[in-house]
């Protein structure tokens, strides 16, 4: 709680009770932070430290503003709202943004800030009845790298090239005093120079007050910091390349979801952008229940209908809605690739005529993949056969038709996604699409905001515990 102060009153005279800082305050107990972070903290060398629950505020209100952590702590000077939210009077000063640098690195290193604030704001959503449904919707949104397929010092020189073009609209004259852009490839030189070209700016004191300029002055400061902070740095060391489509790939981080049909997000999992949403179904399952979450239902696209993924749901009692992929309910030929099923002789036919000779069953033993049948067919035949060119290898000495044979989950899936029922939940999933819009385009979340797989998740936590209050203060008020 903040200390008396004799403006304290003025709280209460400029800040609406409807205001979202004032409500996320009034409805969290904040104090689960200090228990959580202690073991980081040393409790009796030095001067006491910036208090853990008011720099995981900072963290929270750089989230929802999508701040730089100078313009951060530049508006907390000024903004009641914040101020009242940090527990500080008035006339209080606010923390150095380098405090928000160490707190991120020192102060939340082997804490999982995810699984603890979503469990939290799960937790208050079932207090306040607010959460109700028995089932949850699935997706992947994909986070940018924030230095994108760049090297460092192309994203600092990208940078630094925006700070010049602004300064340009004030003052094109300025451009004399500029020092001269380094010719060589070093990151060291790069830097050097953007150090060299912030100095100029700041010492005319007109442009670095104006907030054009100076908020990308802040944004310029941070990406040197944060290169000069990975000491082996070679770009981002944890992005990896993903895929939102065969010709749209990207390089960053997945952020696996599980959302309540009340839109309040019940598990999440950053990852690396490669990895495979599939895999992430029975975690995110599981994950949800620890969170006091009942899952009777879960509704997914094509990637969670796996064989395993089928099995477990199976074994779980739970709904699996999510369309099996084309390739098992179709396969993947064309049909003029198709060979044509004889059912008397109980053998495949060529479209040249020819019938399979023989057949053989494929057992994939130890794998999620379905058995086979293999037929084969007489090559000497299709060495001479006029219909070869595109059917035959030349030169192969066999030549085999493969049918999988569909597994008993996949044709128990495949009779329920053509109910009523399946279609009717399947359309709820677009809800799931909203929550990812939300996040990338009102909370900055489209691209990561720091590098590697420790900052993605840090990012990824205070978004999330974010868009959750919104909300859960939203349903509380509709209530």
């Amino acid at each position: 709680m903040f200390s008396l102060s004799a403006h304290d009153e003025l709280y209460d005279m400029l800040i609406p009770t409807d205001n979202f800082l004032r409500q996320m305050k009034e409805l969290v107990d904040f104090s689960f932070v200090e228990e959580e972070l202690q073991d980081n903290y040393c409790l009796d060398n030095g001067r006491n430290a910036e208090p853990p629950v008011r720099m995981f505020k900072y963290l929270l209100l750089k989230q929802i503003y999508d701040l730089s952590d100078a313009d951060l702590v530049e508006r907390a000077r000024y903004d009641l709202s914040f101020k009242y939210f940090l527990d500080l009077i008035p006339e209080a000063p606010v923390i150095h943004s380098s405090s928000l640098t160490k707190f991120r690195r020192l102060r939340l290193k082997d804490k999982d800030l995810m699984d603890i604030l979503v469990e939290k704001t799960v937790a208050l959503a079932l207090e306040h009845k607010v959460l109700k449904s028995q089932t949850i919707i699935m997706d992947a949104t994909h986070t940018t790298s924030r230095f994108h397929a760049k090297t460092a010092k192309e994203y600092v020189q990208e940078k630094s090239k925006v700070l010049r073009k602004a300064v340009y609209q004030y003052q094109a004259s300025l451009q004399e005093k500029f020092p001269p852009k380094p010719t060589t490839k070093s990151l060291e030189d790069e830097i050097t120079y953007t150090n060299a070209l912030l100095r100029v700016i700041e010492k005319e004191e007109h442009l670095q007050h104006l907030p054009a300029i100076k908020e990308k002055i802040n944004m310029v400061k941070e990406v040197v910091e944060d290169v000069q902070e990975e000491v082996t740095y070679g770009g981002d060391p944890d992005a990896r390349k993903g895929y939102k489509s065969a010709d749209y790939s990207f390089l960053g981080y997945k952020t696996h979801l599980a959302m309540a049909m009340e839109r309040i997000i019940t598990a999440a999992e950053v990852t690396s952008g490669e990895k495979n949403d599939t895999k992430y179904l029975k975690k995110l399952v599981q994950t949800s229940k620890k969170n006091g979450v009942t899952v009777k239902t879960v509704i997914g696209d094509t990637a969670y209908s796996s064989k395993d993924n089928l099995q477990y749901t199976k074994e779980e009692g739970i709904q699996l809605i999510s369309r099996l992929h084309p390739v098992i309910t179709n396969g993947k030929r064309t049909k003029e690739e198709e060979f044509a099923f004889n059912k008397d002789a109980d053998m495949f036919v060529c479209p040249a005529g020819h019938l399979a000779t023989t057949k053989y069953l494929k057992k994939r033993t130890g794998s999620s993949q379905n058995t086979q049948l293999k037929y084969y067919f007489d090559v000497e035949k299709c060495k001479v056969c006029p219909l070869r060119e595109g059917c035959y290898k030349e030169g192969a000495k066999t030549r085999t038709y493969s049918v999988t044979i569909k597994s008993n989950e996949h044709l128990e899936q495949e009779a329920f996604q053509e109910t009523e029922e399946f279609k009717r939940m399947a359309k709820e999933r677009y809800k799931i699409e909203a929550k990812n819009s939300e996040l990338k385009h009102r909370h900055g979340y489209e691209r990561a905001n720091s590098s590697g797989l420790f900052g993605m998740k840090i990012q990824g936590a205070a978004t999330i515990f974010v868009t959750n209050m919104k909300r859960i203060i939203k349903l509380i008020n509709e209530k």
